[in-house]
């Protein structure tokens, strides 16, 4: 089920206390979404248990954040990411997102686990231009795959040149 709903451009946001919690087999194949995840995407539980987690991937994110993100979770590491999610109506609510995987037997990934908060509305006054800039870098390449590469590496020089590793940059932005 691709989420293939037009863009209302009306964003959409959630209690600060609520927490938007997803699990998803190693493939990123939605096994669980709570009732705050269901409520605020639009979507029954029936309807997103068994579709990939991209049901929910806004076109306008950026094709590197995730890149970054399944490196580092492949990788058996955690990662925060700012993430602009679809409805399945077409809105879009911004998420701070935190993965991690879930271990299995033998250490062996066993899925995923995905808290998502109600983001640091200044963090997104950087995250948004910067976003912007990416996704244009990878359109400007007629060949997606280094549409890809390049703005992979424009979203590391960028954080580099703050000085900081990604992690703290991330936290920078939260605490701003």
């Amino acid at each position: 089920m691709a989420n293939n709903a037009t863009l209302t451009g009306h964003e959409r946001s959630f209690d600060p206390g609520d927490i938007i919690v997803s699990k998803t087999d190693p493939k990123g194949i939605i096994t669980y979404a709570n009732d705050v995840f269901l409520e605020i995407a639009d979507y029954t539980e029936a309807e997103v248990v068994g579709q990939p987690h991209s049901i929910i991937r806004h076109p306008h994110m950026p094709r590197c954040v995730f890149k970054l993100l399944w490196d580092r979770i492949s990788a058996k590491d955690e990662i925060f990411a700012y993430v602009m999610n679809r409805t399945k109506y077409g809105d879009h609510y911004w998420v701070l997102a935190h993965v991690t995987p879930t271990f299995g037997a033998n250490q062996e990934v066993a899925g995923y686990h995905s808290n998502r908060r109600v983001p640091n509305r200044k963090a997104l006054d950087t995250i948004v231009p910067l976003y912007e800039k990416l996704r244009a870098e990878e359109e400007r390449h007629a060949n997606r795959k280094d549409g890809l590469a390049a703005s992979f590496k424009m979203l590391t020089s960028t954080v580099d040149a703050t000085g900081l590793d990604y992690d703290r940059f991330i936290y920078s932005l939260q605490q701003a």
